[in-house]
């Protein structure tokens, strides 16, 4: 797992570690790491003596670990050049080591180079790029289109221009194939428009760990945690200790919702799938393990229930939900329960001791929060989290999942193939899976997007891709990820 901090917490452990140390250190620390990771660039593509190095060096620390790394590049026998946005305001120390190292400073871009070095400005700065930075940047996106400078860039600790603590782009930003940071990772390396604008990300670890005190801004899992999260079955185990899940989902207009989310819940951890719905008797054909009746009042008994996907507006759709809302048992709403939710005639039905996950787009958030998320999705999600007391799985290309505890975590698996009809369904019918077999909803809100966006990708490699196509995919990935239930 990894995780992220916000800029003030950083600051506030930087200042706690710089306090024990000498002068320097932690920007020396930073400095090393940076170099060699440059290092290793350079030597795949010809090696450091006699490559072109170019710095975009701003003000503050963040100047000053792109200088002291410059001045190591050069070292090694690499033509270093500084480009200073603000030589009023340069790191003294930095840019006497560089020119100490026999780097020099120039005034404009260079038509060539081989590796770039986004300093501009760090984690400190807010409200985007100003002149002259914003200049550069643009200029620097042309001049890579160019044959001369298709080196890669490596930002120093955040790319210049993205919003460090949301992950947003208010304005001209670097796009780095690398980026380089240090002591611990920051919210826009994993949110928003910014995370695709980091490309690879590398922790340099100067000694912050242990003095970072606050609690995480964002968490992130990783394949191990979806592992060891996942509800497998046990030699004493059968189909109703694994667990049951209701669906109510689907409609005489819209069938294909209870087929897909039936799909999904299928391919999850869950032994027995209950399905109460129009559509109980194409959900039969497609899936004849399945019990199907008509209504949630025949399902008989569940461990969770998923409702909304295909579901409707009318007053039978209003019926459904509020029995699905009157049981005991944890329930993903989706889609349509959502909608009926906006007007108001199910906040009563809210008031409910056991948990709720809610899983809406964009749109649908908008109409729950009264706004769409905007450029902090994180505490936007975490808002209507608190407001709702549910767990609130923020669909988008990285998916975010708040609690009403305040706890955030990002789905690193998230792909933009999955933005088409009935995905959703599938996503909903797996997470309703997993809360079935005993996961707290956070956990099974979080490997439900994982798990998903992995079928999502593998989806994809034959061609264009549907609903049908994600909830073949399931299986064969959620395989991968767990370990063999068979001895030997």
């Amino acid at each position: 797992m990894r995780q992220a901090w916000r800029v003030a917490d950083v600051r506030a452990a930087e200042k706690a570690l710089m306090a024990t140390l000498p002068e320097g250190t932690l920007m020396q620390r930073a400095a090393a790491g940076l170099a060699r990771r440059c290092v290793l660039l350079l030597e795949d593509s010809g090696g450091v003596y006699g490559a072109s190095v170019l710095l975009l060096v701003g003000s503050g620390d963040n100047g000053g670990d792109t200088l002291y790394a410059g001045a190591a590049l050069a070292r090694r026998g690499a033509q270093v050049r500084a480009l200073l946005l603000r030589p009023e305001r340069v790191h003294l120390a930095g840019l006497a080591a560089l020119r100490a190292a026999g780097g020099f400073t120039v005034r404009d871009l260079p038509d060539r180079a081989d590796l770039v070095l986004d300093g501009i400005v760090g984690i400190g700065t807010s409200g985007g790029l100003r002149p002259p930075a914003t200049v550069i940047v643009e200029t620097l996106r042309d001049l890579r289109g160019r044959t001369g400078l298709r080196a890669p860039i490596v930002a120093v600790d955040v790319p210049s221009g993205v919003a460090v603590d949301t992950g947003d782009v208010p304005g001209e930003a670097v796009e780095a194939d690398v980026t380089v940071t240090f002591g611990c990772y920051k919210p826009a390396h994993f949110v928003g428009p910014a995370a695709p604008r980091c490309g690879q990300v590398e922790l340099v670890d100067i000694g912050l760990g242990p003095v970072l005190r606050a609690d995480p801004a964002l968490r992130v899992p990783d394949a191990e945690d979806i592992a060891g999260w996942w509800p497998q079955p046990g030699p004493a185990s059968d189909k109703y200790s694994r667990g049951v899940v209701g669906v109510a989902t689907g409609s005489a207009t819209y069938p294909g919702a209870a087929i897909l989310s039936t799909a999904g819940a299928l391919a999850g951890p869950a032994g027995m799938i209950r399905y109460a719905g129009s559509g109980h008797q194409e959900v039969v054909r497609a899936h004849p393990s399945v019990v199907a009746v008509p209504r949630v009042n025949d399902a008989g008994r569940v461990q969770a229930w998923v409702c909304g996907s295909g579901l409707g507006t009318d007053d039978e759709a209003r019926t459904t939900l509020r029995t699905v809302l009157a049981s005991p048992v944890p329930v993903v709403l989706d889609a349509d329960a959502l909608t009926l939710l906006v007007d108001g005639r199910h906040a009563e039905d809210l008031r409910r001791n056991a948990p709720l996950v809610i899983t809406p787009h964009d749109g649908e958030f908008k109409r729950l929060a009264g706004e769409a998320p905007g450029a902090d999705r994180m505490g936007s999600a975490l808002r209507l989290a608190s407001w709702m007391n549910a767990v609130v799985l923020l669909k988008g290309d990285r998916t975010i999942v708040a609690t009403p505890a305040g706890e955030v975590w990002v789905n690193p698996t998230g792909t933009s193939v999955l933005a088409t009809a009935g995905s959703g369904d599938v996503l909903a019918g797996l997470l309703g899976s997993l809360l079935a077999g005993g996961l707290a909803p956070e956990r099974a809100a979080v490997a439900a997007a994982y798990a998903h966006g992995l079928a999502g990708r593998r989806a994809a490699l034959g061609g264009p891709v549907t609903a049908p196509d994600v909830a073949a995919a399931l299986r064969p990935v959620i395989a991968e990820l767990l370990p063999s239930p068979l001895p030997g």
